[in-house]
């Protein structure tokens, strides 16, 4: 079963439409999920109210596909807690996409605001364009980070991706902002561009592999070794890398992989082995 959604209008207040999922709407008539409830802003309305809905059934076709075409980014915990099916963005879309999800796909031909694929648990995120910050990230206060599933953007990213990250995998080919993996307990971070600095503050475990320009490396990190490359996801990155350990400060085990080539100031470090 295949949906098609578009906006009946421009929203200038956030949409919460969790209920855009494919769990959701599997096994539901047109007229029943144009009754299903959303919050714009701090008013309740019904699916129908904000947005055009219509199906076409494909012989064969087992899972529930949701194509969502135009400006979406007002609209906010669409794929929430999924775990099956495919969402499909052609444009731009809001906040806390795909929080909470445990399986399916959702590909994104656009740009993916903040807390992408939040505290997820498995499935897999993908980002032909940039996203905000706080990639795989819980809410303020919350422990909970990504632990499964994989998230992959083509452009950039912001602000401290991977925030208490305990599993899976993040990719990013573009660069990022500050605080990548910080408070990081397990899992993959892969940075084929640049970082902005402060890499792996507060970190357990995982790793975190930079495949660009980096300012520093914290003082709470030692440099372990040089490594030729590295190994992701079966895939053999080439190197070679400075390899660190941290964060020390909070008895961290953590790896810090960092290009050699890109990074030539931090030479120095090559004293210490």
């Amino acid at each position: 079963m295949i949906f098609h959604l578009t906006p009946k209008y421009k929203f200038r207040v956030p949409v919460y439409a969790e209920c855009i999922s494919p769990d959701i709407f599997s096994g539901k008539s047109v007229e029943e999920i144009l009754a299903l409830k959303v919050w714009e802003g701090n008013k309740n309305r019904s699916l129908g109210d904000l947005f055009n809905v219509s199906v076409e059934k494909e012989s064969g076709e087992a899972e529930v596909v949701i194509y969502l075409s135009g400006d979406f980014i007002k609209v906010r915990r669409v794929g929430a807690n999924m775990t099956t099916g495919k969402i499909i963005v052609d444009g731009d879309i809001g906040m806390h996409l795909g929080e909470g999800m445990r399986g399916g796909e959702i590909i994104v031909n656009g740009y993916a605001d903040s807390w992408l694929g939040g505290s997820m648990k498995g499935g897999r995120i993908e980002v032909k364009g940039s996203a905000g910050d706080y990639i795989g990230a819980p809410y303020r206060g919350s422990k909970d980070g990504m632990k499964g599933g994989t998230i992959i953007i083509y452009g950039d990213a912001g602000r401290e991706v991977g925030c208490l990250m305990m599993g899976g995998l993040i990719r990013i080919y573009g660069s990022v902002k500050h605080f990548v993996g910080i408070n990081m307990v397990d899992g993959t971070i892969v940075i084929h561009g640049d970082c902005a600095g402060k890499a792996g503050g507060g970190m357990r475990g995982g790793r975190i592999i930079i495949c660009g320009h980096i300012p520093s490396i914290l003082p709470t990190f030692t440099i372990e070794d040089i490594r030729p490359s590295v190994n992701v996801d079966g895939e053999k990155i080439s190197g070679p890398f400075y390899r660190f350990v941290g964060d020390v400060s909070d008895k961290g085990e953590g790896r810090l992989f960092v290009s050699k080539e890109k990074n030539p100031h931090l030479s120095f470090y090559e004293k210490y082995l």
